[in-house]
């Protein structure tokens, strides 16, 4: 790769990189990343032993792809939206949403968001996101950080004595092996596409 792309992201070599363009860039990047989380949280592949979610899939591709502080932004005014009532994560509906949503069973997995989100951004910016394998470490650090909180959280409102990992872990983890496997081609695959036009 060329030395002029390190500790760049994908949002870093695509489009406007000084002034007022770049500034318009990362605005649409910010609402565009919104949008993508809103729909992705909302979509439902059918799968054993639960329907795969593609929420976080989007949250962990969004911080590679934006970098560490873009992302941050990002995650952040998802959020923001989210708090104000708006019916933009997975479970969320007419009858539950907002703060009272965010303070549910969710809200750890809530908060390892922005951590995965922080961490892919740095990782990628090690260049993580350009190699299959270091790819796919990184998005098992970022799953990492989503269910530690996320069952901590779970323990913490329910108590101790439930079946937490089997609430919030073990159904989920087939779907998340293939979405991490899926995020581990395709960044990898842009930043080949982008050297091949660039070169």
């Amino acid at each position: 790769m060329e030395s002029t792309w390190n500790n760049k992201v994908l949002s870093d070599v695509l489009g406007a990189n000084e002034g007022t363009a770049l500034r318009i860039k990362q605005a649409v990047l910010v609402v565009l990343g919104i949008a993508v989380l809103a729909v992705a949280a909302k979509i439902k592949v059918p799968m054993w032993p639960v329907p795969i979610t593609m929420g976080t899939f989007a949250v962990l591709t969004i911080g590679a792809a934006y970098g560490a502080r873009l992302g941050l932004v990002t995650i952040l005014g998802y959020m923001i939206i989210g708090a104000l009532g708006f019916d933009v994560f997975a479970g969320s509906s007419a009858e539950k949403f907002g703060l009272t949503y965010m303070m549910g069973g969710t809200g750890g997995y809530l908060v390892g968001y922005v951590l995965a989100t922080l961490a892919l951004g740095a990782l990628a910016q090690r260049g993580w996101d350009r190699s299959v394998v270091w790819m796919a470490l990184a998005m098992l650090i970022g799953n990492v950080l989503i269910y530690v909180p996320g069952l901590v959280w779970l323990g913490q409102l329910y108590g101790w004595d439930q079946p937490i990992l089997a609430w919030g872990l073990t159904p989920f983890l087939v779907g998340d092996a293939i979405k991490l496997a899926l995020a581990a081609l395709v960044l990898p695959g842009v930043w080949a596409l982008v050297g091949r036009a660039r070169g």
